[in-house]
């Protein structure tokens, strides 16, 4: 697992670990911008990237795993080397695991701002309205995002903390579908097929096949990715395993 450790100037450089050593650690849940604004493992390792928007996301989860004293974070942009096919076949087949072994998660909404509201009466009817509306919801690999890890923390564009999974457990399960119960841990064995498939109908990703891929951990399977197979195939492997 490569992880991004914070330096005593603040600054962060990708180290990687195996099997028992890894260190206690914080991850980010997010959703993707444009491919040219995310930072990539090609530009930390080419120093570069700073002036991305990405970057902002980096720099916030940085700070946040500080303040929670923890010394490496893990984000999925610039952790794993997409260029190379074996390692993101593992990446994809180890993340619910890495999700859930985090110490902290992150969700950072980028479309959810408070300065919007600042100053006004209505900011609790307005913030729920704008939280409950944010994208983080529709995307197919945030659904084990917020299912894998038991602290899952919700901040906004700015940073700012809004609440957590517990905290905020009411309204998540009214956005989602998803039973209380499987956001607090419970086996997700316990829940049928169907209906775990459905908590994830309503949701999309960018490459049709990642419809399949990205619930590999909700469904506690390993198998190879074959992208070009199509959404149907994809699925039908996964139901088969």
């Amino acid at each position: 697992m490569r992880l991004l450790r914070i330096e005593a100037d603040g600054e962060f450089s990708l180290v990687e670990y195996d099997g028992k050593d890894i260190p206690l650690y914080a991850i980010l849940s997010h959703t993707w911008g444009a491919d040219r604004d995310e930072v990539t493992f090609r530009d930390l390792i080419k120093s570069r990237g700073k002036s991305k928007l990405g970057y902002r996301k980096l720099e916030f989860c940085s700070k946040q795993a500080t303040r929670n004293g923890l010394k490496y974070f893990w984000v999925d942009t610039c952790c794993i080397d997409k260029t190379n096919s074996s390692e993101l076949q593992e990446a994809i087949n180890s993340m619910f695991d890495w999700y859930h072994k985090a110490s902290r998660c992150y969700a950072y909404l980028s479309d959810v701002s408070v300065s919007t509201y600042e100053g006004n009466r209505e900011l609790p009817r307005n913030w729920k309205a704008a939280f409950m509306g944010s994208r983080w919801f529709t995307r197919g690999w945030t659904l084990q995002e917020l299912i894998a890890p038991l602290p899952v923390e919700f901040f906004s564009e700015e940073g700012q903390w809004l609440g957590s999974k517990k905290t905020l457990e009411g309204i998540i399960c009214e956005v989602t579908g998803i039973d209380a119960k499987a956001l607090q841990g419970c086996p997700l064995s316990d829940f049928s097929s169907n209906e775990r498939l459905s908590w994830a109908e309503k949701r999309t990703t960018r490459r049709e096949e990642d419809a399949a891929y990205c619930l590999l951990g909700i469904f506690d399977v390993h198998m190879p990715l074959i992208y070009g197979e199509g959404r149907k195939h994809a699925l039908a492997r996964l139901e088969e395993q």
